[in-house]
């Protein structure tokens, strides 16, 4: 079974509006697969979880983002994505969808 991880902060407004899009993307991909949601906000969560911004959604352990680098400080933080429209607090739902369809056997 896929596992889902969606890591967020409470002070971040894009997490949201990217768990409602990985909820209906789950849904429609790999209903199968658990969403664990994971606040944050504390900075040893986020350390524990090398947490590298908000919202972050991994996929077995997998980074959605493709071009993902670990950058190494886990200090709760919006984050933003490197999209082909520029930067976004939410990923697109390709990325998502593509990390779903990898996972699967």
């Amino acid at each position: 079974m896929t596992r889902v991880e969606f890591l967020w902060f409470d002070g971040c407004p894009s997490h949201v509006p990217a768990r409602a899009l990985l909820a209906e993307v789950v849904a429609e991909v790999d209903p199968g697969a658990t969403i664990e949601d994971v606040d944050a906000s504390d900075g040893a969560v986020a350390r524990e979880r090398r947490f590298p911004g908000s919202p972050t959604i991994r996929v077995d352990g997998v980074d959605v983002d493709p071009g993902y680098q670990d950058p190494g400080d886990y200090t709760p933080r919006c984050r933003l994505y490197r999209t082909p429209d520029g930067l976004r607090g939410v990923p697109p739902r390709a990325w998502i969808e593509e990390a779903l369809r990898a996972s699967r056997p």
